[in-house]
């Protein structure tokens, strides 16, 4: 990150990002194209989950590639200015990285789309 001072690393705050946050912005890349898409998720101990159609782009790069990134991004305010230049936003993210994977335990399954659905 460019601007250290407004990094935050507090797992605390981190996740209070990810649990006011409605929408998840997930990244897949084949090794040539990179390809993102909003998504609902859930989150719980550490993990996101996502619900996802067994066929589609997300699948064909996921199975290609399982190195993902996701950010989310909540509290959006424009700062004004009389330089248009000058403009800026304020805004809290958390950005992050990791191995995407299909979970086929139908126990394992179940929980993680009711932990979607209690969103």
């Amino acid at each position: 990150m460019r601007r250290k001072k407004y990094e935050v690393t507090d797992i605390e705050q981190i996740e209070a990002i990810i649990k006011k946050a409605h929408v998840c912005r997930l990244a897949f890349t084949d090794g040539k194209t990179p390809y993102i898409v909003p998504l609902n998720f859930g989150y719980k101990r550490g993990s996101l989950f996502f619900h996802s159609g067994h066929v589609g782009l997300k699948m064909e790069m996921l199975a290609k590639n399982p190195r993902v990134c996701f950010e989310i991004d909540i509290e959006h305010k424009m700062i004004k200015k009389d330089v248009p230049c000058a403009y800026s936003m304020n805004y809290k993210s958390v950005i992050g990285f990791g191995d995407g994977h299909i979970i086929e335990d139908k126990a394992r399954k179940k929980e993680a789309l009711d932990c979607i659905m209690s969103r």
